[in-house]
Order: C-alpha cells, then structure tokens, then sequence
C-alpha cells in the first residue's frame, strides 16, 4: 500500500510541476499579447500546479512517515 501512494504522490508532483510550468509559460505569452482573460487562465493554471504539485509532496511525505 505505502508503494501505491508513493506513486500516487510522484505522478500528482510530476503532473503538477508540468501545469505549473505551462501556466508561467501562458503567462509570458499573455504579458507579450495584453489578453487579460489568458492572463487570468494563466495564473489559475499556475495556481492549480502548485497545489497540485504541493499535495503530490505531502502524499510522499506520508508514505514515509507511516
């Protein structure tokens, strides 16, 4: 079981480390073009892959404190 959310956890880090990146990366694109509204999906994408990423951590901090 432990091996299972410590896979868990790598793939939500992994995964959100990626939606992070592409929300820095549509962030950039949106200060270049001026579109607030893909300003605004760019920061929420950010946000999300930071959460994400940070609950991917906190389940293999667990998996190895159990």
């Amino acid at each position: 079981m432990s091996e299972d959310l410590r896979s868990k956890g790598a793939k939500n880090e992994i995964t959100g480390a990626a939606k992070e990146a592409e929300g820095k990366i549509r962030d950039a694109a949106a200060d270049i073009t001026g579109d607030t509204s893909e300003d605004l999906k760019a920061k929420a994408k950010t946000a999300e892959g930071k959460i994400q990423k940070n609950f991917g951590r906190a389940q293999q901090d667990t998996d190895d404190n159990v």
